[in-house]
């Protein structure tokens, strides 16, 4: 499938009305958890749209450019507001939330098993066993405080234990910096990569910052704020891998085509059959979308969109959401590493005068003030151990004791 094959020979745009921005709501007790997760990818993709045209206009000079990339962003935030009403009345900010972990598991593992630029691949794997210990975390408070089992909302498909612990995970912003990707060398799936992630974990880290604040108990409302921070890391860390040499233009229509191959890839994927039209929909607007920036690039910059294509435009494999328990299981040997720099070492080999165990000083000064350990210590003292699904002991032999929660592992160096 080649976008660039199908663009329509009318670039204009057709406003929707109130009614079709509310569509039915998706039934949460008998919805597929990987719909639910599509929904919030692509909420995810259409506010990456929104802000980055935003943004755009804000570092523009020319009005008549503005004024075609908002005639675009008003469409795009219809689309942002139909895919946020699927979202039903009845799901708690929590239940949503272990839909968030499990896409953020799931997402990017299906992202790292495919990628060939080693440092994307790099950084994918290591925050893929921060959000892997996220949603135990979360899995653990659904259980405590509504007496709810996640592995139903997973589907079984995403397996629930420690990764690496949250506590630590919080670095020295020095620490969360990158090297980029050039795009005219590396491969389209790899720019795909970098610019999907980016913009799922904007959307988590979004989530967290805003509605964190409206949960019913402080404990949560901690637990938010903490792993929110966390969230931040991995926006600053993925959002490094971008190539920033890309003008505006060029990066506008990079993010279209990005939307045209999850369009794509979702309506492919769906069997959800409401949610599959939505998904096709949105597919046949974001080609007038692609059509409307290429035309731009040209008269702007008198560019062809094939130049920034050398490599072939055809959609790569697309993107299929999937339970990856052995994946994930595989990543787990890394659990020990963290950030140093621009790259990521076993805690054992940085040095102790290293910015991450000064940053950890600050922070976690008193582990008994850390939310992610006492969401933990709680549970276990409340039911004797910890909550987790899982189809086989931890791979990391330190996390397999369900009775305490180990707030030292790649934390400190000998553990």
């Amino acid at each position: 499938m080649n976008p660039f094959k199908e663009l329509p020979k009318d670039s204009k745009i057709t406003y929707a009305g109130w009614n079709a921005l509310c569509p039915k709501p998706y039934d949460k007790n008998t919805t597929g958890p990987y719909t639910k997760t599509r929904v919030i990818l692509m909420n995810g993709t259409e506010f990456e749209s929104t802000w980055f045209l935003h943004q755009f206009n804000r570092h523009c000079l020319n009005n008549d450019v503005r004024r075609i990339i908002a005639g675009v962003r008003r469409q795009e935030q219809q689309q942002q507001k139909r895919i946020s009403a699927l979202k039903p009345i009845d799901e708690t900010i929590l239940e949503t939330t272990i839909g968030y972990e499990q896409l953020a598991v799931d997402l990017t593992a299906e992202m790292a098993s495919k990628e060939k630029n080693p440092f994307v691949k790099a950084q994918l794997d290591f925050a893929l066993l921060e959000d892997f210990d996220h949603l135990y975390r979360y899995a653990d408070l659904l259980d405590m405080e509504q007496g709810m089992h996640a592995e139903r909302l997973v589907g079984g498909y995403t397996e629930i234990m420690p990764g690496r612990p949250t506590i630590s995970e919080h670095r020295h912003p020095n620490d969360d910096i990158r090297h980029y990707i050039n795009c005219w060398q590396d491969d389209l799936l790899t720019r795909l990569h970098t610019a999907i992630i980016t913009a799922a974990e904007q959307q988590t880290m979004n989530y967290y910052m805003n509605l964190g604040s409206f949960y019913h108990s402080d404990l949560g409302r901690r637990l938010y704020s903490e792993i929110a921070m966390i969230e931040e890391q991995h926006v600053t860390g993925y959002g490094s891998l971008m190539d920033p040499s890309s003008t505006w233009l060029e990066s506008w229509v990079m993010h279209e085509y990005t939307e045209c191959y999850l369009y794509y890839s979702c309506y492919m994927d769906e069997t959800h059959p409401q949610i599959k039209k939505i998904w096709l929909s949105h597919y046949t607007e974001e080609l007038t979308h692609l059509k409307i920036a290429v035309d731009t690039l040209y008269k702007y910059e008198g560019r062809e969109w094939e130049q920034l294509f050398v490599g072939g435009s055809d959609f790569p494999s697309l993107l299929k959401l999937k339970s990856n328990k052995e994946y994930v299981r595989n990543v787990m040997k890394d659990v020990r590493l963290t950030g140093y720099k621009e790259t990521t070492l076993n805690i054992d080999d940085i040095p102790d005068s290293a910015n991450f165990f000064k940053y950890q000083r600050q922070v976690n000064s008193t582990v008994s003030q850390v939310a992610s350990h006492n969401v933990i210590d709680r549970y276990i003292k409340k039911h004797g151990e910890d909550y987790r699904y899982e189809d086989k002991p931890n791979p990391e032999k330190t996390l397999r004791d369900r009775k305490i929660d180990n707030t030292e592992l790649g934390r400190k160096k000998g553990f």
